[in-house]
């Protein structure tokens, strides 16, 4: 016995010594991996070697601190227990499965250090440990059980760490538990470093790909760059949606870390650019779907001109979609008789031109700045870089803006398919020169042409007209609109010649209204050219708003009606005091107007009164007195809305609170429930009472009377079916009791009095107790 005593503590001290001698450097691991190695094979038997080798490890297992010389010694040890000896391939397994289960106690015991140096030894092992190992399924499958309780551990580190020994079973079909435990745990887990950790060991699959782009939310920025890490190395481009690939390079490239942005910018050029794309900035956009998500498109383009990556000096120019015939001469400000070879551009290549002419623009600008500012060698390199640009800027654009204008109009004339390509080339106007008067003739006709072309429209069923797209801004969307706003004004603006051209067009758009036409499409067309106008040109808004304006409003077309109001009530904001004249023509179509007319009137006295001031608004009207709106002297009704000649004398509150009183509004517009008068009431008046103190004009006790109204309206069965109303209301309720104590107890009892009395529900009372608790 004392022999068999003296032998192990001899055993003990060669382990114990090669520990210390491994613990010291990283360098002596493999020669002493050896050594242990062979102390092993020369061992009385493995069983005397395996405990000999536990009894001296077990010290490290109340060693909380994290130090390198003992994570030197974790590492040695995990390194020892996963390799297997070719020469004695037996006892390296069964060295093996003895150190697992003896590791195993520790993972269960109940001190924490003793846990996490457990767990750390196995996650080592199992991440260390080759293929061929032969280790019993029964002692995985105890191995794996354990891990997914210590997954859930009070302990962050421990959590971590067996995730860490989880990730490599979680792509298993037989351990599919394993990844449920990773889905279900992330949205919980609330250290970051565990999230970290988890996204990381997650799988490429349909499952976990959107829970992955989810993480690029993340309030931390390293589980944020670990996101965007796996996404690079376990999703190809292909295999994400449109969608997913937007919303990734959406977050990624503005988000406030730089860490992260770079890390998505690796994503985009390593891997997508280089692997999926072969370097051509153009494919990368064709996955992208740049007319729908534009400004991603844009992001995109601006990173790899900042980063270098987009090669300008390679012959590629916008003049090899414009080959012009040899045959045919142009005449001095007449293009009828020049032909012209377009080649028409894809969405992606047209986004492309348009964003490196700009990028050239702005950084031949910002080098001539530097020059301007700095002298002597400094400034000749500056002026230099600026020439460069320059250079490139000229050559990549069309050679004469007659083939500019060519190659223009063959898109629009293209049709709708190439309208994205028709704005990104419009857009590129503003780089082009027009000084020249030959030129600026030229491009001033296009002008003409653009703001006089008619609206796309469909005729239905019953032979109406249906205009394309929102029918308030030009060519039937604002996007359009602003590029033929920023053109007409770089061509005319460098000789003064805009407010003449404008009002030429002015002189057009009262057409409608000097003939008494009911020409559907020429009013929306004249009242498109004004929604472009209003931005653009406002000395001229006095001749829009009488010409034009006004008598839109008074139209027979619905359609006409509802634009001309919400141009009335986008003047109004404009002005710097309202006009009587507008404010009545709304306060008319509110009152008197049809429920889609009524709706969008609604809409511009609230923010007409909330820009002004009510008190500003009433005294622009010639009401001067305070208001008098109380729940205990007010009428039924204090305007008759079926009265067509009823007195519209009354303050603007007094006037809006009134339509919670009437039932003339008929429902909501069909497919779209926030197009409701009770809507727009509900939600005009939350923001009066958040923004209260903005408006001191408004009295404390009008306060009570307009948060029972909105309370009841909330729960009104009426208001079912507005959903965004309701989730409006819901927002305002949480956010105005927290503004003021006043707020929580002020009139409580009357409040819970009128919801209680009018719906005796308990779920009614649990929303209200929010706001008097």
């Amino acid at each position: 016995m004392r022999e068999q005593e003296m032998a192990e503590t001899q055993l003990i001290g060669k382990i114990a010594k090669i520990f210390d001698e491994a613990k010291n450097s990283n360098a002596t691991h493999h020669r002493k991996l050896k050594e242990l190695s062979a102390v092993r094979s020369k061992s009385p038997s493995l069983h005397q070697f395996s405990a000999a080798f536990a009894r001296t490890l077990t010290p490290l297992f109340q060693i909380q601190k994290r130090t390198a010389s003992v994570e030197r010694v974790v590492r040695f040890v995990s390194a020892f227990a996963s390799a297997r000896d070719p020469n004695d391939a037996v006892a390296s397994d069964e060295f093996l499965e003895g150190f697992l289960k003896f590791l195993l106690v520790g993972a269960a015991a109940a001190n924490k250090t003793a846990r996490f140096r457990a767990c750390q030894i196995i996650s080592e092992i199992i991440l260390r440990l080759p293929d061929d190992s032969e280790v019993s399924n029964e002692l995985w499958d105890e191995v794996i059980e354990l891990m997914k309780s210590r997954a859930v551990d009070k302990v962050p580190l421990i959590r971590t760490l067996a995730v860490r020994a989880l990730s490599r079973f979680a792509n298993d079909a037989e351990n599919s538990d394993i990844l449920d435990l990773f889905l279900e745990v992330l949205p919980l887990e609330q250290n970051p470093e565990v999230r970290k950790t988890i996204v990381l060991s997650l799988p490429a699959s349909n499952t976990t790909s959107q829970l992955i782009i989810d993480c690029t939310m993340d309030v931390s920025e390293s589980v944020r760059k670990a996101a965007y890490c796996v996404i690079a190395n376990k999703f190809p481009l292909h295999s994400l949606s449109i969608k997913q690939r937007t919303i990734i390079l959406q977050r990624g490239l503005a988000d406030r870390s730089l860490a992260v942005s770079k890390e998505c910018l690796k994503l985009m050029t390593d891997q997508w650019l280089a692997k999926c794309c072969n370097g051509d900035p153009i494919e990368l956009l064709k996955y992208l779907d740049v007319e729908t998500y534009e400004s991603v498109g844009e992001s995109v383009m601006e990173s790899l001109l900042r980063a270098g990556l987009v090669n300008l000096d390679d012959g590629q120019s916008m003049r090899q979609y414009v080959l012009p015939a040899s045959t045919n001469e142009r005449i001095e400000g007449d293009l009828a008789d020049f032909s012209a070879s377009i080649q028409l551009m894809e969405p992606e290549v047209s986004l492309y031109w348009r964003t490196v002419c700009k990028h050239l623009q702005m950084e031949a600008q910002a080098k001539g700045s530097d020059a301007a500012a700095t002298t002597g060698t400094e400034a000749a390199v500056y002026a230099a870089e600026a020439s460069d640009n320059n250079d490139l800027l000229d050559k990549s654009l069309p050679e004469t803006v007659f083939d500019y204008i060519d190659l223009v109009k063959a898109h629009i004339d293209a049709g709708a398919n190439y309208h994205f390509a028709s704005r990104q080339l419009l857009l590129l106007g503003e780089m082009l020169d027009f000084s020249d008067a030959t030129i600026r003739k030229v491009a001033s006709s296009f002008v003409q042409d653009l703001l006089h072309r008619p609206l796309e429209h469909e005729v239905d069923d019953e032979g109406n007209k249906v205009v394309i797209g929102d029918g308030i801004n030009l060519g039937g969307g604002r996007d359009w609109a602003i590029a033929v706003a920023r053109l007409a004004r770089r061509v005319h603006s460098a000789t003064g010649e805009l407010e003449e051209v404008i009002l030429g067009v002015v002189e057009e758009l009262a057409r409608p209204c000097r003939e008494r036409t009911a020409d559907f499409m020429q009013w929306m067309h004249s009242l498109a050219v004004t929604g472009l106008l209003l931005e653009n040109a406002k000395s001229f808004h006095f001749e829009l708003l009488h010409s034009l304006l006004l008598p839109g409003a008074k139209h027979v077309h619905l359609d006409v009606q509802r634009i001309a109001v919400r141009c009335l009530g986008l003047f109004g904001l404009l002005e710097y005091k309202p006009s009587e004249e507008l404010l009545k023509q709304l306060r008319i179509s509110y009152v008197k107007g049809p429920s889609p007319i009524s709706t969008v009137a609604c809409k511009a006295l609230f923010d007409l009164g909330m820009w002004h001031g009510p008190q500003e608004v009433d005294r622009a009207m010639g009401l001067n007195f305070s208001t008098q709106l109380q729940e205990d002297n007010m009428p039924a009704s204090p305007v008759n809305f079926s009265d067509t000649d009823g007195d519209l004398n009354i303050q603007l509150l007094d006037l809006l609170y009134a339509g919670f009183m009437t039932n003339n509004w008929g429902t909501a517009q069909e497919n779209d429930e926030s197009e409701s008068v009770q809507a727009v009431l509900g939600e005009g008046f939350a923001k009066i009472l958040l923004l209260s103190e903005k408006y001191p004009s408004i009295p404390a006790s009008f306060h009570p009377l307009l948060l029972s109204k909105l309370i009841i309206l909330y729960f009104s069965d009426e208001s079912k079916d507005l959903q965004r109303l309701k989730q409006c209301l819901s927002v305002f309720f949480e956010h105005y009791a927290s503004l003021s104590a006043n707020h929580k107890v002020g009139n409580t009892k009357f409040w819970i009095l009128c919801v209680f009395c009018q719906h005796r529900h308990r779920s009614y009372m649990s929303k209200v107790s929010r706001l008097v608790c």
